[in-house]
């Protein structure tokens, strides 16, 4: 039986001291607060995003703060970018510890009313993309004894969304898919887990606010009908990317873990 030696760091210094962190769709909301916490916490962190300005923005602002970052402007359907993307890193760096997959694409609409490229452009960004990043980074993370992938997906992956079948559909899919993925890995000590954000007032929140009819019709269904009554903060869910990136959640794998104030209770 192997035993599991958990780092010092979990008790005493930067939880992530030393590590190399890879995050996609990190120019804004979700993904710079986690990019950002994890450089707080003593990772190099890649900072990627389809808008490299903002990439270099959040790595500059890393660097500014007295932390490790680079960043890289990174169209995430592009196969061929992503894989040698994350080669590059690992080739550049030496090993590759945690993967953040975020990047992502929400669109509104029903059965009949949802587009078919909205609904493409949903597999597409939403399923294919963490696949392919995955793909590419297992075999590497085997190879160095593990390593921690975090795939977002939403709490529309574990309840469903009125109107929002591409949505719901594609966020189900992903920690259907990160759960496999978890069974597959977990004896090379590679961990899968997905983050399931609720709302978390960042402009991700188009597509809901399109649907329910303009952003006071959405803070009304959101004091209605999230038990805590308010807007999430990426800051917050900075927090369960930190612990899922870590040794704190070194005996997980395979979890969707819901930050959403109760609305999926």
């Amino acid at each position: 039986m192997t035993t599991i030696q958990r780092s010092a760091a979990v008790s005493s210094g930067p939880l992530l001291q030393g590590k190399i962190a890879f995050v996609t769709g990190a120019g804004s909301g979700i993904g710079k607060a986690g990019a950002m916490a994890m450089a707080r916490n003593g990772a190099h962190v890649i900072v990627t995003d389809l808008i490299g300005e903002k990439a270099a923005k959040v790595a500059n602002d890393i660097v500014l703060e007295g932390h490790s970052a680079t960043s890289q402007m990174l169209d995430v359907c592009d196969d061929d970018a992503l894989g040698f993307a994350i080669n590059d890193a690992v080739r550049d760096l030496g090993r590759l510890d945690i993967l953040h997959s975020h990047a992502g694409y929400q669109t509104e609409g029903g059965l009949e009313s949802v587009s078919l490229e909205g609904m493409d452009l949903s597999w597409k960004l939403n399923v294919r993309s963490h696949f392919m990043a995955a793909r590419a980074v297992v075999g590497h993370m085997k190879a160095q004894g593990g390593g921690s992938v975090i795939i977002t997906s939403s709490n529309s992956g574990v309840q469903f969304d009125r109107d929002m079948i591409a949505y719901a559909t594609t966020k189900h899919a992903v920690v259907a898919m990160t759960r496999q993925m978890a069974a597959d890995y977990a004896r090379y000590n590679v961990r899968f887990n997905a983050l399931c954000p609720g709302f978390i007032d960042t402009p991700f929140n188009a597509g809901f606010e399109k649907q329910m009819g303009g952003r006071g019709e959405l803070e009304s269904y959101i004091s209605r009908n999230i038990p805590m009554g308010r807007w999430g903060t990426t800051d917050e869910v900075a927090d369960a990317v930190l612990f899922l990136a870590s040794d704190m959640s070194s005996f997980m794998t395979g979890h969707a873990l819901v930050i959403d104030g109760g609305e999926s209770i």
